[in-house]
């Protein structure tokens, strides 16, 4: 059986941009979160959070999403958490190159505050159900 999604790690660069989707995931969503300013600094609190998913943007100075998927995914308390992309970045080749690094889905910005959290929930049960685990 599948446990809720409650808790989430939220990675963006961009602070109008992460205070928007924060609003959205705590006070819509109702998710507990931890938001990181950067890769480096998720994958500094990460571990520690130990998040149900991972919501990482792909385009940030210093560690991008890619290298930050990376070493996240190189802790063995992570290495089967679920992340998911945020990225204008959405041409066919680049999210299929996400998917292909271990991506579950990738959600394209701008994105809507009211319906984000319904949008991460909606993925979250997806990707269960795809392994074989029942709601």
């Amino acid at each position: 059986m599948a446990h809720e999604l409650k808790r989430i790690t939220y990675v963006e660069d961009e602070p109008d941009i992460r205070a928007v989707a924060e609003l959205a995931l705590t006070t819509i969503g109702g998710f507990t979160i931890d938001v990181c300013a950067s890769g480096l600094e998720a994958v500094e609190k990460t571990p520690h959070f130990l998040p149900d998913l991972i919501l990482l943007d792909v385009m940030m100075p210093g560690l991008d999403g890619r290298e930050t998927f990376r070493r996240l995914k190189a802790f063995p308390e992570l290495t089967d958490t679920p992340i998911i992309f945020m990225t204008a970045k959405i041409q066919t080749d680049e999210i299929n190159g996400y998917k292909e690094l271990g991506a579950i889905d990738v959600i394209p910005k701008p994105f809507d505050p009211m319906t984000l959290s319904q949008e991460i929930t909606d993925i979250w049960n997806r990707f269960n159900f795809e392994k074989g685990v029942q709601p």
